[in-house]
């Protein structure tokens, strides 16, 4: 059975390899290795915002941070067996990359990194909810609608980013203006319909998959929620912007 969700990381290749053994993927097993991941994130960002207070230049976390989780994300993709190493390694390097920027942003915006955690754990648990007791049905319409609606605005920001390269830049991206508002808003809906198709995917898989692969798991629900945090981070800077 091939099952589509927006998290590429949840992406039919990283499971359709049937193997069979005594340890299966649990519940349990995912929300320990998630928290645990969370916690070196955490952790990461502090080591980040202690360093900076003692006087230190941190930008090299913010682009050392994004290659190195990069590297991570790929070796994941290709070596699903070393997820137990390359996960941890994701999470602390995205924890530096989110240390340095969230930095930079609360020098300018104080209190706004703060506001985006809240708004995403927020997220976080209504869709979690929603998805308990079936309010939105993720069918296999809804996983093809969200997964075209994601793969259509990385296209878009891939585009902005080359066109930014030459100093062309597209203002409903990076503006303040109300469709500018209004394009992040969108983006952080499908953020949280993606929640809702990761949820699916993993309710899927629980005692049928490869122990090793909650660590996969928990990388496509890492990936998901940094996601999530750096656009609500993105809108509220728009709408601070703006008003």
């Amino acid at each position: 059975m091939h099952f589509y969700t927006s998290n590429p990381v949840f992406h039919s290749f990283f499971w359709r390899k049937k193997e069979y053994g005594a340890n299966k993927m649990t519940l349990l097993g995912v929300l320990v290795k998630t928290f645990f991941s969370l916690f070196l994130v955490s952790s990461s960002i502090w080591y980040v915002w202690k360093i900076s207070a003692q006087g230190k230049e941190v930008s090299w976390y913010l682009y050392g941070g994004m290659i190195v989780a990069v590297i991570a994300s790929v070796t994941t993709s290709y070596k699903q067996k070393w997820a137990s190493v390359t996960v941890p390694v994701y999470a602390i390097a995205k924890g530096c990359f989110l240390g340095a920027i969230t930095l930079f942003t609360s020098r300018r915006y104080p209190e706004l990194p703060q506001k985006a955690v809240f708004y995403t754990i927020v997220t976080f648990v209504v869709m979690l909810f929603l998805y308990k007791i079936k309010i939105i049905k993720v069918t296999k319409k809804f996983r093809s609608v969200v997964y075209s609606a994601i793969a259509t605005i990385f296209t878009i920001y891939f585009i902005g980013f080359i066109f930014r390269l030459f100093a062309v830049s597209f203002p409903f991206l990076y503006g303040s203006s109300w469709i500018s508002i209004g394009f992040s808003a969108i983006i952080i809906s499908i953020a949280s319909f993606s929640l809702l198709l990761d949820f699916d995917y993993i309710d899927r898989y629980l005692n049928r998959a490869p122990k090793y692969k909650e660590w996969i798991a928990t990388w496509g629900l890492l990936v998901t929620l940094i996601w999530m945090y750096l656009e609500i981070l993105r809108l509220l800077k728009k709408i601070t912007n703006r008003f």
